[in-house]
């Protein structure tokens, strides 16, 4: 015979889950006992947080990923990932989400269990509290089976890293390869089977970031910024725009593992502009680079990480890579996407 829960599992969602009534309490309360104690909420209308005087950091950020399910991560763990990153990357110590979901009725509830488990993982490692959410179900074909949105808060026990930090001479280290998340989300959508030998780099960094916080002087890593959406080449074009100085990469410094560059070359895309969930670029003071690199090669999520390029003194909004010639080349900046949505 079933147990409640196991039959619970068995549903599908429906309109009525998100009515406010009987049916949209169960599946708060089945939501709650998954999530279990990275979730604090007291089911008030607002979250009251105890935070320390000064200032805080807030970022949020909304998840569509397809497929939602995929190899070293999900929907889930994403959303935490995302947030927790962005949050870690200005120097402050995550500390609290808000998870609200969009879920499309007939999406199958052991899914969202699934997707739950996942994101409590991912929280844990974290180590970050969820602690307000809010839950939404639309008809079918008026949602992509569930999204997801986070809000993160974190405190700071340092000066905040900001892009204007950075200075010419920087170097430009990258905490790992590029391209596999796409590689991976492509194959798996398409079926092409690169998926079994090019994981997803999803990860939450703050732990990794944190480390380097300890190892180096405060005023070592200028600033930092997780390399997601528009892949390298946006996070770069980015800095030489605020910075007004350009910035210049070595094509054979470029951490591609082999797998993602054979099917990048078999789908036609750059590796540079990828997306990636779970790499790291850090600006750093050239006396530090050695200490940073023996930092992020301690720690599981940057064992490849390398220096790429540096920060040049010349006054241009350009992003220049050094090919394996010697000849330098101007990385134009994509006006748009150079691939479908993948997350």
């Amino acid at each position: 015979m079933q147990t409640a829960t196991e039959s619970f599992l068995d549903q599908q969602i429906v309109l009525d889950h998100g009515t406010g009534a009987r049916l949209s309490r169960e599946l708060v309360e089945f939501m709650v006992g998954v999530l279990g104690d990275v979730y604090v909420g007291e089911m008030e209308d607002s979250a009251m947080l105890p935070v320390p005087a000064g200032n805080i950091a807030m970022t949020t950020d909304s998840f569509v990923v397809d497929p939602p399910f995929f190899g070293n991560g999900d929907i889930g763990k994403i959303a935490v990932c995302g947030t927790v990153n962005d949050l870690a990357v200005v120097g402050a110590e995550p500390r609290y989400l808000t998870l609200a979901m969009i879920l499309e009725t007939g999406f199958p509830i052991r899914l969202l269990h699934r997707a739950l488990v996942s994101l409590r993982e991912t929280a844990l490692e974290a180590g970050v509290k969820i602690v307000a959410g809010d839950t939404k179900v639309v008809g079918p074909g008026e949602a992509d089976g569930i999204f997801l949105n986070t809000t993160g808060i974190g405190v700071f026990h340092r000066p905040p890293k900001r892009m204007t930090d950075v200075r010419p001479g920087d170097k430009i280290v990258l905490s790992g390869p590029i391209g596999n998340h796409t590689v991976h989300l492509l194959s798996v959508r398409e079926g092409l089977g690169f998926e079994k030998n090019v994981l997803s780099d999803c990860a939450p960094l703050n732990g990794l970031i944190e480390s380097v916080d300890k190892a180096v002087p405060d005023d070592a890593v200028h600033s930092m910024r997780d390399v997601t959406r528009g892949g390298l080449s946006a996070v770069l074009h980015e800095y030489s725009a605020a910075l007004g100085r350009a910035v210049r990469v070595e094509e054979e410094a470029l951490p591609i593992d082999f797998e993602t560059r054979m099917a990048s070359d078999m789908l036609g895309i750059n590796p540079i502009n990828a997306a990636n969930e779970g790499c790291l670029a850090l600006f750093v003071e050239p006396g530090a680079v050695d200490a940073v690199l023996k930092t992020l090669h301690a720690h599981p999520y940057g064992r490849k990480a390398v220096v790429i390029g540096e920060v040049t003194d010349r006054p241009a909004k350009a992003v220049e890579m050094v090919g394996k010639d010697g000849k330098v080349s101007e990385i134009e900046e994509l006006q748009g996407a150079e691939l479908p949505r993948l997350c």
